[in-house]
């Protein structure tokens, strides 16, 4: 068996998924697929799966990657996610897991955070940059204005 050394440069995203199924997101027979599925999609390898539902309708769970982890906990009573998706070295591609696991809960926007960790500039002091976005992920009004067009 070939052994791999992953760097220690990594892709940190922190996510805040609004607007998501209450029905998917409140499964967690549903939520642990999502995860095992977005981890496979970012090419990671799966070495451990542990999900759980939590009062009153909440799902937590992580898959651990040898990449690192894919982590959840949700709240389908709000419609929100809150998703953790960290990989080290370069043979992975965890922003195509972040992409799959928002439009699978069905999410309508997502808060992005993304953390370069693990940067090195030759003296073996470690240390991280970030970037924040937002996405509107339906084609739908936010739920704020829908609700005042029903007015």
């Amino acid at each position: 068996m070939v052994k791999i050394i992953h760097s220690p440069i990594g892709h940190h995203y922190i996510v805040e998924a609004s607007g998501c199924d209450p029905k998917i997101i409140g499964s967690v027979e549903k939520v642990q697929q999502i995860l095992v599925r977005a981890a496979e999609i970012a090419g990671a390898h799966v070495w451990s799966i542990s999900f759980s539902k939590f009062p009153p309708a909440g799902v937590s769970g992580v898959v651990v990657i040898s990449e690192s982890h894919i982590s959840t906990h949700t709240w389908p009573e709000m419609g929100y996610a809150a998703l953790d998706i960290y990989t080290c070295g370069a043979n992975t591609k965890p922003d195509k897991a972040v992409i799959y696991a928002v439009e699978e809960f069905g999410a309508e926007t997502s808060h992005i955070t993304e953390i370069t960790r693990g940067i090195d500039e030759g003296d073996a002091v470690f240390y991280h940059s970030f970037i924040t976005w937002e996405e509107h992920l339906k084609k739908t009004a936010p739920k704020k204005d829908r609700e005042k067009d029903k007015a």
